[in-house]
Order: structure tokens, then sequence, then C-alpha cells
């Protein structure tokens, strides 16, 4: 298995929507698909570079994923772990996100922003989010238990902290589950919940947790629906 590379950019090449190099290493040239931003990092460098290299081998062939950082490398591996994740969504993922941000979109569980990535839905992503959440937050050292207000999410959302704190347990004591309630609270916060095609929606006033518990329970509502 190869799972590194050193050598000189002798040629890109790009099949559909798939796009890489071909990288020339102790006289072989060896074809790898990137990322587009990492693509274009190297387009902007005139020297030796190296990849940190995921290989897929298959019946017809082997593929090879290339990443600048052995971070993103691993982190790759780990998406496609995950059952209907392979790997062009998965390079898909790290295209529209940074390492950092796709944890933790993954950890607070922001399905809107996993979705923007190609060829991600509503379910690949819910599935990414039960199912890496735990494993994501202990590799960046952060705790997928705390709470919205400890772990700095609402820095994020324009609600006070102590109204922040009665909505989340009014949700928890209504039955709802942790990801649940911090989708509902981004949804809120973004104006999903409420508002309609001729009138944007804003989010309730930071100090109004009423205003906050009932678009937040409208909107999972309609996720049930």
């Amino acid at each position: 298995m190869i799972g590194w590379l050193q050598g000189q950019k002798v040629d890109a090449w790009q099949q559909g929507t798939r796009q890489g190099v071909v990288l020339a290493c102790g006289g072989v040239g060896y074809e790898v698909q990137l990322a587009q931003r990492h693509l274009n990092q190297m387009e902007e460098a005139h020297s030796s570079f190296i990849l940190w290299i995921h290989q897929v081998q298959r019946d017809d062939g082997a593929s090879l994923f290339g990443f600048p950082e052995r971070r993103e490398r691993d982190i790759f591996r780990i998406l496609i772990g995950v059952s209907g994740v392979g790997p062009q969504v998965a390079l898909a993922l790290l295209e529209e996100c940074q390492v950092a941000e796709l944890i933790e979109a993954i950890v607070q569980g922001d399905l809107r922003k996993l979705c923007r990535a190609q060829g991600v839905g509503k379910r690949t992503a819910e599935r990414l989010a039960v199912e890496l959440r735990t494993k994501l937050a202990e590799l960046s050292g952060s705790d997928p238990g705390m709470s919205l207000v400890d772990n700095g999410v609402i820095q994020s959302l324009q609600i006070k902290e102590s109204s922040l704190q009665e909505l989340q347990t009014t949700l928890e004591a209504l039955g709802y589950e942790d990801l649940e309630i911090r989708r509902a609270i981004r949804a809120v916060a973004n104006g999903a919940a409420s508002g309609t095609k001729d009138k944007p929606a804003t989010a309730p006033s930071p100090d109004d947790t009423d205003a906050w518990l009932k678009a937040s329970l409208r909107w999972l509502s309609q996720e049930a629906a």
C-alpha cells in the first residue's frame, strides 16, 4: 500500500468532476486525485511536493487520493468508514470544509453545512453526525456531551446564555436528544423555523425563551412530519 509520496508535479488531469496530478517519484509517475483547493495550492507552487496517500484497490485497478497534511488523510479514512460515504463524497466534504470546520460541523450536527458538499444529502449528513460525533469529538479534544453553552456554540447564536440553558433543559425534558436540540436551535437562529418565501425570517429576541422554544418545537415537528 502506498501511504506517502514526494516528487515533482509533471502534469495535471481532470475527468468530469474529478481532478488531480501526475507526481513523478523516482522515475515513476503516480496519478493522484486531489480536492480542487489542494490542486490550486500545487499549481501556485513550483517545488517538490509531499502528499499523504490513501490507496483504494478495486478489481479494475488502484486509485490514489492525496492530501498535503496527514490529518486530512486520516479524517478522509474516518469518513469513508461510514456506510454510504465513498471516497468521492469524503473528498467533497474536505473540499467544502477545512478539517477543523468539518469536525465541528459533524460534532455539532450542523447538517446544513455538511449538505453543502457535493453528493451529501440529509440522510448522509445525519449518518455522519450520529456515527462520528463521539469519535471526532475525542479526536479534537472536545466533549460531545457538554452543553451548547459550555462548548462555545452560543457565540454563533443570537440568544442569551441564560435563555439557551433554559431552552436546552426544557427540550431535554420533552424527550428530545442532544443532536436534535442542537439542530433545532441552529435552525431557529438561521430563521429556518419561522420564515416564508415572501417574508424572510429572523431569529427571536435574545432573551425571549418562549419564542425560541415555540420556534424550536415547530421546527422539530416539521422534521418529524
